[in-house]
């Protein structure tokens, strides 16, 4: 694998940006001095981060090189600040950023495919807000979404930390039937009959976002979205998210996968 630390502009933002990318390398006794082109593109998961965390966490805490390696799959990891994945009321556009600017960068600088059956999207905590968000917005984009510990309705932050729910989203009544209200996103992809991205969730018993996890899980059922949802002992640790995201690079849809 090649790991690649790629500082770029971003208009969006209209400031320098960040993301880490690990890309399936083939050696050079394979590829001679003429060296080859993969005319399809590599498979791609966008992997993003939590509310305290950057881009750098998941090399940092995790073994994603190792574990993407097997599997022929690159690894987009850009960093959004604490921003929720959403164009904050102070005009920075990270939603903007993440959704429509990312997606058209990322395939001129690697050879990454842009085919829906070929891009995947994950995250931990705020990160697995962002990776539903992606998904349920932009059904025809991405073939599957996981979200590890997933902040999937974000009252708890308007009643815990209201200063940085507002800085985030502005007042909570705007939530509602807007593309950061999860619910009624994936009411809108069953009411299309449209593509529906594969969901997987998985959140530990222990975890304090563990109710709103059950909560969004017995939505899906109610409307008929046929999702993975997982459990077991655990809090909102790395120990968690390390063994999860193997499971859910196991389930993704990859191209060529045994």
């Amino acid at each position: 694998m090649a790991f690649i630390q790629c500082n770029f502009h971003s208009e969006s933002l209209g400031m320098a940006a960040s993301m880490n990318v690990v890309l399936p390398q083939t050696t050079f006794s394979q590829i001679g001095m003429k060296g080859v082109v993969n005319e399809s593109g590599t498979p791609v998961l966008y992997l993003l981060h939590g509310l305290s965390d950057d881009h750098t966490i998941w090399m940092r805490r995790t073994s994603i090189e190792r574990y993407a390696s097997e599997l022929g799959l690159a690894v987009v990891m850009p960093c959004v600040n604490r921003s929720f994945y959403n164009d904050t009321p102070d005009g920075m556009k990270f939603w903007q950023f993440i959704s429509r600017e990312l997606p058209a960068l990322v395939p001129t600088f690697f050879n990454v495919s842009t085919k829906r059956e070929d891009t995947f999207v994950a995250g931990l905590s705020m990160g697995g807000f962002g990776a539903f968000k992606l998904a349920l917005n932009f059904p025809d984009r991405f073939a599957a979404a996981a979200s590890l510990s997933g902040a999937l309705r974000n009252d708890w932050l308007n009643n815990g930390n209201q200063t940085l729910f507002e800085f985030d989203f502005g007042p909570l009544d705007k939530i509602k039937g807007s593309a950061n209200d999860l619910y009624f996103k994936a009411e809108e992809v069953v009411k299309s009959g449209g593509p529906r991205p594969m969901l997987y969730q998985v959140c530990g018993t222990e975890d304090f976002l563990y109710q709103v996890n059950t909560a969004f899980r017995d939505h899906l059922k109610q409307i008929g979205y046929d999702a993975v949802f997982k459990e077991g002992p655990g809090n909102h640790s790395w120990a968690f998210w390390d063994a999860e995201i193997q499971h859910i690079l196991k389930w993704l849809p990859i191209r060529g996968k045994q």
